[in-house]
């Protein structure tokens, strides 16, 4: 075995150790019980936002149900714990559905302009921003209001947890650290934009990717900026994190990998159409990060060096965010496609063609796949008995 590639597969060893040690210590850890589905608790499935399925989904999904919420949007994506679906509507809901069957269990209401934000769950609780600023926390079983926090400014992202603490930005460009136990605010770090992504974390940092063109680095425990790296536009993506790397797309057509140990720019893709924008966060594994273009382009490339693995034409833009699960990738499209794609070549494996548009990202629960779309459909895939 070559000098090469022996410290590629040594980095790809530590860096799945890493994940698994900071999800452990950040609470989410996946199930090792061969009886409970690991959970899909937040946005991106995990505290790293990898977005990455626990275990492979059925070769030929198939449509378990589908709830319509008549007239109103999903482009939250949803979360999924212990068998609960939950969901944030446009027509401002938020409501919890039976895994196997979609019937609801509970509905909150929130502001009536709705919400895009992402359910975060995490230890009995659910956390939905909305687009008036209001924060909530809700109870798991029955949707009842714990305690509330205005944050006076839009709030798109979904939320991540930290020891006591959640979360979470808003577009007033604060990322705001709120107690648990009463909904007060811990600290705040003022950017000078835009919050479009979910925080995410590793160790005691927060990595914010902005829309004022940097990647802000915070410590979670006093609020304070401890690094920033300057990138070439706004972005609103989820930055994936790999080991001592970070991955995520701007408005500006490229992709950057970045260390965060160092606070650099390791390397930079450019899509070839200078006007497109990535708005699609990506998932990532040892030897995969792939992601969408508005440019109708899914693209994977190779994490160490950014080369181009494949990239995959769909007919609309992907502003969806991917998710791999097992040898094959899904992701929706503005058109109302939802691909499953071979992790290896890019090569259509199964298509479904929805009636509204993708915005939201697939979240998976065992063998089975939620989505909602623009139309309000809330979509449930498996296999059938």
């Amino acid at each position: 075995m070559s000098l090469e590639l022996t410290l590629v597969t040594r980095r790809q060893a530590l860096a799945a150790l890493a994940a698994g040690a900071m999800a452990a210590r950040t609470g989410f850890a996946q199930s090792s019980s061969p009886s409970k589905p690991a959970d899909w608790p937040i946005f991106r499935g995990n505290a790293l936002s990898t977005g990455v399925a626990a275990a492979p989904l059925p070769d030929k999904l198939e449509l378990l149900w589908k709830k319509t919420f008549p007239e109103v949007g999903l482009e939250a994506t949803v979360a999924i714990v212990d068998g609960v679906v939950y969901a944030a509507t446009l027509s401002g809901v938020a409501c919890a559905l039976e895994l196997a069957s979609g019937d609801e269990i509970w509905s909150h209401p929130i502001d009536q302009l709705g919400s895009s934000t992402a359910p975060a769950v995490h230890e009995g609780r659910v956390y939905v921003g909305d687009v008036s600023g209001k924060f909530y926390c809700l109870d798991a079983r029955d949707g009842k209001l714990v305690w509330g926090y205005s944050a006076e400014s839009v709030i798109a992202p979904s939320a991540n947890f930290y020891k006591d603490k959640v979360v979470f930005g808003a577009d007033d460009g604060v990322l705001r650290a709120v107690n648990i136990a009463d909904g007060k605010e811990a600290w705040r770090f003022e950017t000078s934009d835009f919050i479009r992504c979910c925080p995410t974390i590793v160790e005691n940092l927060a990595f914010v990717a902005g829309c004022d063109g940097a990647l802000h680095m915070v410590d979670l425990d006093t609020g304070q900026e401890t690094n920033k790296v300057t990138i070439d536009a706004p972005t609103g993506c989820t930055p994936a994190v790999l080991g001592d790397r970070i991955y995520f797309g701007t408005s500006a057509a490229s992709f950057l990998c970045i260390d965060w140990r160092q606070a650099t720019i390791v390397w930079r893709y450019k899509a070839e159409r200078r006007s497109a924008q990535f708005n699609s966060s990506a998932a990532i594994q040892p030897d995969l990060v792939v992601f969408g273009g508005d440019d109708r382009t899914v693209y994977a490339l190779d994490p160490e060096q950014g080369n181009e693995l494949w990239k995959f034409a769909a007919r609309s833009k992907v502003d969806s965010s991917p998710v791999i699960a097992g040898d094959r990738i899904y992701v929706g499209a503005g058109d109302g496609r939802l691909y499953a794609l071979d992790r290896k070549s890019g090569e259509a494996l199964w298509t479904y063609e929805s009636a509204g548009g993708f915005r939201a990202s697939p979240a998976v629960y065992g063998d089975k796949l939620v989505i909602g779309n623009t139309t309000g459909d809330l979509l449930c895939f498996g296999k059938k008995a």
